[in-house]
């Protein structure tokens, strides 16, 4: 099963082509948020501007570290633009919580411990929700990464700096994909 989409999957993901295993695909979802739907404004500047509780389960064996990545691939100059970069992840952790801090200097949540943010495409380390321009609706890739090393990767990685280090490290792969809009029949979107 495709996560990506036949533009993205190359892009996104080239640690497949290096390596002869082909990742695992394991499930991602939101006690907020489900594929193919509207985010809650609460997780876009409209909103409170927040990072979505996320979980995960059906992790490959071997896994020992994760990684996610939120990306828009109808923005960005090249596409696509990153709302956010996690990394560091421990393999216990069975997901995310809501509002992960936006100070770097600020300790992640209980469970989280290691884990970092690289630069959105603000160049920011944290997560910065949807703001499509008009009434345009966009989607949101929140794909998450089971890795086979601890890499304990610096804070501040870009997107292209993550995906060379984990090359070759991808054992597993899982996404969500919600979209967005600032449609005037969408403004009812709270929580």
């Amino acid at each position: 099963m495709r996560l990506w989409g036949p533009v993205t999957a190359a892009a996104v993901l080239t640690a497949s082509a290096a390596t002869a295993q082909v990742p695992t695909t394991f499930i991602v979802e939101s006690p907020t948020m489900t594929t193919g739907e509207m985010m809650p404004r609460d997780y876009s500047p409209d909103g409170r501007n927040v990072s979505p509780p996320l979980s995960w389960r059906g992790l490959p064996p071997g896994t020992q570290q994760l990684a996610v990545i939120c990306q828009d691939h109808g923005a960005g100059n090249p596409p696509p633009w990153v709302h956010w970069i996690l990394y560091n992840i421990p393999a216990t952790a069975s997901g995310l919580p809501e509002g992960i801090p936006f100070d770097p200097a600020d300790a992640m949540p209980p469970g989280l411990g290691g884990a970092t943010q690289g630069a959105n495409g603000w160049g920011l380390p944290m997560y910065r929700g949807p703001a499509p321009p008009g009434t345009s609706l966009h989607h949101y890739h929140f794909a998450v990464f089971a890795l086979d090393a601890a890499l304990d990767l610096p804070p501040g990685l870009t997107r292209a700096e993550l995906l060379e280090a984990i090359d070759g490290h991808v054992i597993g792969q899982g996404a969500m994909t919600p979209h967005y809009s600032r449609h005037p029949a969408s403004a009812d979107l709270t929580r």
